[in-house]
């Protein structure tokens, strides 16, 4: 069973994937470290975000173990991976990755932005989550507090409003909902309400595709 889960920045994917993975048990990848873990190298070597040759070469190369780098969760890493996120060859790269992970015998959990639309179109399951950007700055907001960082709550809402746009508005892989996704807006959920309806919402799919399959 492969389960797509996409959504915009801070919507409350990424903790739902993680539950519903453990739940089934499931693999999980959380498809925006591979971008940040881009951004981060690239950075790292003094190149430009920009600079589309380099980033192909760092996406092209880039290693699974990156992937638990503590930095990779830095809000300024979210803003530059929006950047090489953007950049179609990019995007090529590692969406090779991204389905040789799908691949695996068992199934997996996989969230990002464009997961149903590109990665894994003919995915079990497909998922859109989304929230109100004012909500999503908050939670952002206060998943920085917590850790300690700076958490200027209308500087987060103005990022996450250039980020959407940046993200919906790309010629490669906007972000979207799949046609066959069902949408699950968290605005005014709970993260133990917002498993449930995911639940349900998987448990009609799967009962869909048994039915439609010879």
């Amino acid at each position: 069973m492969i389960l797509a889960i996409d959504g915009p920045a801070a919507s409350g994917k990424g903790t739902l994937a993680k539950r519903l993975a453990a739940h089934f048990n499931l693999p999980h990848l959380d498809t925006g470290l591979l971008y940040r873990g881009v951004a981060m190298v690239l950075l790292d070597r003094g190149e430009a975000l920009t600079d589309e040759d380099a980033a192909e070469r760092a996406a092209q190369s880039l290693s699974p173990a990156l992937l638990t780098d503590s930095r990779l969760r830095d809000r300024a890493m979210g803003e530059a991976a929006s950047v090489v996120a953007a950049q179609p060859r990019v995007r090529a790269a590692l969406v090779a990755f991204q389905r040789a992970f799908a691949a695996a015998p068992e199934g997996a959990v996989l969230d990002g932005r464009d997961i149903g639309t590109v990665v894994c179109p003919a995915a079990d399951v497909k998922l859109f989550v989304t929230a109100a950007p004012e909500v999503r700055a908050r939670r952002r907001a206060l998943e920085l507090s917590n850790r300690g960082e700076p958490s200027d709550e209308a500087e987060i809402l103005a990022d996450i409003r250039i980020r959407d746009a940046r993200d919906a508005s790309r010629t490669d892989a906007p972000l979207r909902a799949a046609p066959d996704a069902q949408v699950l807006d968290t605005s005014d959920l709970t993260v133990d309400e917002v498993f449930a309806k995911a639940l349900a919402l998987i448990a009609i799919a799967i009962q869909d595709c048994t039915h439609t399959r010879p």
